[in-house]
């Protein structure tokens, strides 16, 4: 029998501890599969300055992987966390998100409710380092509001926290023969929503049909399309931090929505 194949992401760029801390989130998500969780890339090694995983052979979507990715996605969610901002097991230090090579730091401290959480660790997190990048200095304002609103709990509800992938954007699904395979968590507790506006953000295959076999599977809140937005605010900030242009404008008026 041939060894399986593996693919080696290089990490040598990314500041120490960044390897064991995308590995602690491939496994805390793969504990789900037995239970028909989301299938997760299979970790081969880890070490300092790479991360092996399991080679899988590219094919093209279909509606029933699609299908099958909703529910999974469901179950993967339903395995849980210990609090809303919990990092994955087998971390216990902040986590990082954003490219590979020049990641930013992620806070995870257990927080009682997603809307503190949010707003403090996610939101504000981003608007001090945007600030100090020269972003947002005349729009802060807009951004304090949307935090102040979450801290009140106006968008919490009583669902406990959710096992997220994190960065669920389109490029970190692979599509292959044996269906979705989920690459590059930023994995922690949160809220369920979260991982469906990133595959919304950047448009997934097939998104409709994820989304609607989620819904049947676990039926989401009430007034969730109404909140898109606001899940997707971490994620287009972010993208205004690492890359500037239209993405600047783009997270104040989506902010602009929620303030």
């Amino acid at each position: 029998m041939k060894p399986p194949r593996t693919y080696r992401k290089d990490t040598s760029a990314a500041p120490r501890g960044y390897s064991s801390w995308e590995a602690a989130g491939l496994l805390w998500l793969a504990e789900a599969e037995a239970d028909g969780g989301a299938t997760i890339a299979e970790l081969q090694d880890v070490d300092i300055d790479h991360i092996d995983l399991l080679q899988y052979d590219p094919a093209p979507s279909t509606n029933v992987q699609a299908d099958e990715l909703g529910v999974a996605l469901t179950r993967t969610h339903s395995a849980g966390a210990p609090a809303f901002g919990a990092p994955p097991a087998r971390w216990t230090s902040h986590g990082f998100i954003g490219p590979a090579e020049s990641p930013l730091p992620m806070p995870l401290e257990a927080s009682e409710s997603w809307g503190a959480f949010y707003a403090e660790q996610r939101i504000r997190h981003l608007l001090r380092i945007g600030r100090s990048q020269g972003l947002w200095v005349e729009e802060t304002e807009v951004f304090e509001r949307v935090a102040e609103r979450l801290e009140s709990g106006e968008f919490d509800d009583d669902r406990p926290p959710a096992r997220i992938h994190g960065d669920l954007w389109a490029g970190n699904v692979l599509w292959t023969r044996r269906g979705a395979v989920l690459i590059d968590p930023a994995a922690h507790g949160g809220h369920a929503e979260t991982d469906l506006a990133m595959l919304l953000l950047f448009t997934a295959p097939h998104i409709a049909r994820i989304i609607a076999a989620y819904d049947e599977a676990a039926p989401l809140a009430d007034g969730w399309q109404e909140r898109v937005g606001l899940h997707q605010l971490f994620p287009i900030m972010l993208h205004a931090v690492i890359f500037g242009g239209g993405y600047v404008m783009q997270s104040v008026e989506t902010a602009r929505k929620y303030a």
